[in-house]
């Protein structure tokens, strides 16, 4: 292994659409909301939350994904906890 390889082991680059499971678990803010619920967008990916209002837009949430469709980058959850707008 070259002093180049060994520097580089183990990095790797973000992508621009992340990709979640159903059931993962993640902390994120509410960047939006239309008439079907809150936005969230961690990169180019969309996570919906439906039952979002628009009070929750900048509000930092906990949130559990319920369904995600890798080639669109888009999916659904629901909220678990409010962390707050400030936090």
């Amino acid at each position: 292994m070259s002093w180049l390889d060994s520097l580089l082991a183990g990095w790797t680059f973000r992508t621009a659409t992340p990709e979640f499971e159903t059931g993962d678990v993640i902390t994120a803010y509410v960047t939006d909301s239309d008439a079907e619920g809150g936005l969230v967008r961690i990169g180019d990916s969309i996570i919906r939350l439906p039952e979002a209002d628009g009070e929750l837009v900048e509000s930092k949430v906990t949130l559990e994904v319920t369904a995600f469709d890798t080639s669109t980058s888009q999916g659904t959850g629901t909220v678990v906890d409010v962390i707050g707008p400030d936090e």
